[in-house]
C-alpha cells in the first residue's frame, strides 16, 4: 500500500499536463544539441500548436462540468442532521506552518460550509479529516491546518473531532468512520469540492458509510463551459485539476476502491 503511494505520486508528476510540456522541451534542447534538427523542429511545431490548442479550447471546463453536475448543489437536508464531514484541503498547511498564519486557497468554501451547516444543525457532530499527502514533511497535516483556520474565525473546535492521519481520499473514509462508528440510520452531510464529490462520495460508500453530498467551490457554470477566450495559465490549470481528477477515478476503480 505504502509503495503503491509513493509510486502514483512519483508517476503524477510526469504525467501532470503542465510538467509534460516542460519534458517535451527538455526533449527539444537535447535534440537540438544532438544536431537533430529536423526533429527539434517537428516537436517544436507541435508543442506550439498544443499550447495555441489549450490556450483557447477549455478542455478543463469540459471535463469538470460532469463531474460538478453529478450533485445537486444546494441540495434539500433533512430536518435532522447527525453529523457533518469535511475534508481538508482549503487551509494551506505547509504556507500556515512556515509563516504563523492563516493561509487560505480557493477551495476555503469547505470550511465556510462546514462552520455554516454547523451553526444550522448544532446537535451534529462535527469531523474534519485530512492528513498529508506529501511525500516529505508528514508533519504538515491538512486537519492541523484546518483546525487553526476555524479557531482563528471564533469556532469553537472542542465541538470538532480532527482526523489527521489519512493520506488521500480513501483513508479519508476509513479512518474517519473507524473514528466515528456512524450508524446504518444516520444522516451524515460530506462537504468537498463539487469536482471531487464524485470520487468522494463514490468511497464513502464502498466502505458503507451513506452520506449525504453538499458540493461546493464550482469552477464551471453552464455559461463558462465552452470559454474560447485566450488564456494558457488559466486552461492548462483547469485541465490539469481535471485531468488529475478523472485519473484519480479510474485509479480508485481499477484498485476496487469505489
Amino acid at each position: 500500500m505504502d509503495i503503491f503511494f509513493y509510486l502514483s505520486k512519483i508517476l503524477w508528476k510526469f504525467i501532470i499536463p503542465g510538467n509534460f510540456f516542460v519534458l517535451l522541451f527538455i526533449a527539444v534542447i537535447i535534440l537540438l544539441w544532438t544536431k537533430h534538427i529536423r526533429i527539434a523542429k517537428v516537436m517544436l511545431s507541435i508543442i506550439a500548436v498544443l499550447t495555441i490548442f489549450v490556450s483557447i479550447i477549455p478542455l478543463g471546463n469540459i471535463i469538470l462540468y460532469p463531474l460538478e453536475q453529478e450533485f445537486k448543489i444546494n441540495p434539500n437536508l433533512p430536518d435532522k442532521i447527525d453529523g457533518i464531514v469535511v475534508l481538508s484541503g482549503a487551509v494551506n498547511a505547509k504556507s500556515t506552518s512556515i509563516l504563523g498564519q492563516v493561509q487560505v486557497n480557493e477551495q476555503i468554501e469547505r470550511d465556510l460550509m462546514f462552520m455554516s451547516l454547523a451553526y444550522k444543525y448544532p446537535n451534529a457532530k462535527l469531523l474534519y479529516t485530512g492528513g498529508s499527502s506529501r511525500l516529505i514533511n508528514q508533519q504538515l497535516k491538512g486537519a492541523n491546518a484546518g483546525k487553526r483556520f476555524l479557531k482563528s474565525q471564533g469556532f469553537d473546535i472542542d465541538k470538532v473531532v480532527f482526523e489527521s492521519s489519512s493520506r488521500n481520499t480513501y483513508e479519508n473514509a476509513v479512518l474517519s468512520k473507524n473514528i466515528i462508528k456512524p450508524k446504518k440510520d444516520e444522516n451524515w452531510i460530506l462537504i468537498t469540492t463539487a469536482w471531487h464529490m464524485p470520487r468522494s462520495v463514490r468511497v464513502f460508500r464502498k466502505v458503507g458509510w451513506e452520506v449525504i453530498p453538499y458540493p461546493v467551490d464550482y469552477k464551471t457554470n453552464s455559461r463558462n463551459i465552452y470559454d474560447f477566450s485566450f488564456n494558457f495559465s488559466v486552461k492548462l490549470s483547469r485541465l490539469e485539476v481535471g485531468f488529475k481528477e478523472w485519473l484519480g477515478l479510474l485509479a480508485y476503480s481499477l484498485t476496487n476502491k469505489i
